[in-house]
């Protein structure tokens, strides 16, 4: 990408994405979870209930991010996540976890599509729109390389804490840093209206802002094209992630069967191959976002782009289902791992269709509402696969999801029924 564009604030957006992927619990979240005696069903109610407070929540924090200002709603997000961390490390209970996981439901509804939002309003007032893919996998890359070092950071603490939850007051540092580091964004990215046009625009009453806003809302879902895109994009994301964090028990059942680093204990052994294997996972991620652009450019249309890789993700989720089915778990993680890079290619392109299905003055709202469906499914898919898990075991609940993902893509596949940039 050309160096001009490589601004202060491209350098703010990728710090932004450093820090807020330095959560150091991430790589052994579920083991946590399992540590405090939870079942995989509780484990997916969990994570249920968080994404059902984000429902609730999505579409109102990305009005009120539109009507309010951007700025604003990204700082409610981080105070709301750092809150979550001080109960996660107290926490010992299930009942603990939920309030645990409401506090950073909140925070996550406050950021989905915000963040997004600021990036894609800052490229416009640049005039440099048409480089959303290449900029946002660019930006993107840097919160992959956020999460490589995470892996290892956390992988340290882990290595000399008693125990997981110890991660959760270490998290808490990079989130203060991001907190004040969005602060200091351009004002003038809090809203898509210009200040000096003739509207006037600080005159206009927050109740307009606030129609104005739901009616670009309702005209993006009432539209096919529109509808046909967020019911892919959401589907996909969902299912990545429900399943992403079943990497960490296919780590364990690897630990358990190797035989080598006999001299250390199953928890220390467990630390020292989650940090090696997230870290160089999310090494390869940042890379791949960063090929996003030249990804899509290989499609007639990224439509085409995404189509084919999600068939590819349905190809990968019921090959890590074999491989676990039939106890093969060092062959399970690299396909995890190839199914974690074709998300982080993914991604970017789907944020760009998206972009050109939604207004821009309603751009936090539109992406909300791809974020809303997508935790709606969550809350169903994640305490559904648990019980499945508890039942079936892992293989077989992969090999089950892939088979329903085989089943409903003709309905969701992207054709020529999605409205181009600049065709009416």
């Amino acid at each position: 990408m050309d160096r001009a564009i490589k601004d202060l604030q491209y350098w703010k957006f990728s710090a932004y994405g450093f820090l807020k992927n330095l959560r150091f619990f991430d790589p052994f979240i579920v083991l946590f979870f399992l540590e405090t005696g939870l079942k995989f069903l509780e484990i997916g109610i969990l994570i249920s209930f968080r994404e059902i407070v984000i429902n609730i929540l999505e579409i109102p924090s990305g009005v009120l991010a539109d009507t309010f200002g951007r700025r604003k709603s990204m700082i409610v997000s981080f105070a709301s996540y750092i809150i979550s961390f001080i109960i996660f490390f107290l926490s010992k209970s299930f009942y603990t976890h939920l309030t645990a996981m409401m506090f950073f439901a909140i925070g996550e509804a406050f950021r989905s599509g915000t963040h997004k939002a600021l990036i894609l309003e800052y490229l416009k007032q640049k005039g440099i729109l048409d480089l959303k893919v290449h900029y946002y996998g660019h930006t993107r890359s840097w919160s992959q390389m956020g999460s490589a070092v995470s892996a290892v950071v956390a992988g340290i603490i882990v290595f000399f804490s008693p125990g997981y939850r110890f991660v959760f007051i270490f998290s808490i540092v990079p989130y203060i840093l991001g907190l004040f580091l969005i602060w200091s964004y351009p004002s003038q990215l809090d809203f898509s209206e210009n200040k000096n046009d003739s509207n006037n625009f600080e005159k206009i009453h927050y109740k307009q802002r606030i129609k104005n806003t739901l009616k670009d809302i309702l005209i993006m879902i009432k539209g096919k094209s529109s509808r046909i895109v967020l019911i892919n994009t959401s589907i996909y994301d969902a299912v990545f992630k429900s399943i992403k964090d079943y990497l960490q028990p296919v780590l364990l059942a690897l630990v358990i069967s190797l035989q080598f680093l006999s001299t250390y204990n199953e928890d220390e052994k467990i630390s020292i191959i989650s940090a090696g294997v997230y870290f160089i996972l999310y090494l390869i991620t940042s890379y791949a976002s960063k090929l996003s652009g030249n990804f899509a450019a290989q499609f007639k249309n990224n439509e085409s782009s995404l189509n084919f890789s999600f068939i590819l993700g349905i190809i990968f989720i019921f090959t890590i289902g074999i491989l676990m089915y039939f106890g093969m778990s060092i062959f399970a993680v690299v396909f995890f791992i190839l199914f974690y890079v074709l998300q982080n290619i993914r991604k970017p392109v789907a944020v760009g269709v998206l972009s050109t299905q939604i207004p821009a003055s309603a751009m936090a709202s539109g992406l909300s509402v791809e974020s809303q469906f997508k935790t709606a499914l969550v809350a169903v898919f994640a305490p559904l696969l648990g019980y499945l898990m508890d039942t079936l075991g892992l293989g077989s609940t992969f090999i089950i999801l892939a088979t329903l993902l085989v089943i409903l893509y003709p309905f969701i596949r992207l054709g020529n029924n999605i409205k181009q940039p600049g065709r009416k």
